[in-house]
């Protein structure tokens, strides 16, 4: 399922991008929006360490931090609107972004909500092992939906509707910026999208290949209907 495709799908685009905290304004025209596992490991296989190659899964919380942070600083302010059909919707202190997922031409979807899900950074993609429905789970399955609360990542929810993404996209985190907002700063790369909170010292990459911890974050098992999960 294209990421495109969810949002498009949904009869509330026009009427829902009317933002929480920010205004919908028809923009003439928007920036290129960029087209659009539960594995816990990634295809990828990149080094550890702080210079050329990303962190790897055995990397330490202190690589993924001092690499994260070795990226070059992005604007925030460039990160609070979304575009989605020509329309511009203001997202007041929450951020915006897509970044690359590993593939080629295919891309992580990335916002916060403040208002309703406490500053969670959700993030949206198409995993290339998705994890099956879970059993007995009611509602709209999926399974490239990623959650980043600090102290605990899921993978795959439920879902009635669209949610935040009824925004529609965040402007291009380019391969190598790193974007800082709230407790969280992202930096991205080729290879998928690295995530720290500094309040509690967890990361997370998010790529196509899946969803890798770092930090105090550990896999629950079995996840509670989610495709998988790590909890602090």
């Amino acid at each position: 399922m294209r990421i495109a495709g969810l949002i498009a799908v949904t009869a509330l685009v026009a009427a829902c991008s009317q933002s929480v905290g920010g205004e919908a304004e028809t923009s003439g025209s928007s920036p290129a929006t960029p087209p659009g596992s539960t594995s816990t490991t990634n295809e990828a296989s990149p080094g550890t360490g702080t210079t050329g190659q990303p962190p790897g899964e055995s990397a330490s919380i202190e690589d993924v931090i001092a690499w994260i942070e070795a990226g070059t600083p992005a604007d925030a302010g460039a990160y609070h609107e979304a575009y989605l059909d020509g329309v511009t919707t203001r997202l007041g202190d929450d951020i915006a972004f897509t970044a690359p997922s590993g593939p080629p031409n295919e891309t992580t979807q990335c916002l916060t909500d403040t208002m309703f899900n406490d500053g969670t950074l959700s993030c949206l993609l198409e995993l290339t092992s998705p994890a099956p429905r879970p059993a007995g789970a009611e509602g709209v399955w999926k399974p490239g939906w990623v959650d980043f609360f600090g102290t605990t990542v899921q993978v795959g929810s439920l879902h009635g509707d669209p949610g935040p993404f009824v925004k529609g996209v965040g402007p291009q985190l380019a391969e190598g910026q790193s974007l800082a907002f709230g407790d969280n700063r992202c930096r991205s790369d080729a290879t998928g999208l690295f995530c720290v909170n500094y309040a509690h010292r967890s990361a997370v990459w998010i790529s196509a290949g899946g969803v890798v911890p770092f930090g105090c974050l550990q896999s629950v098992s079995p996840p509670p209907q989610t495709g998988a999960m790590f909890s602090c």
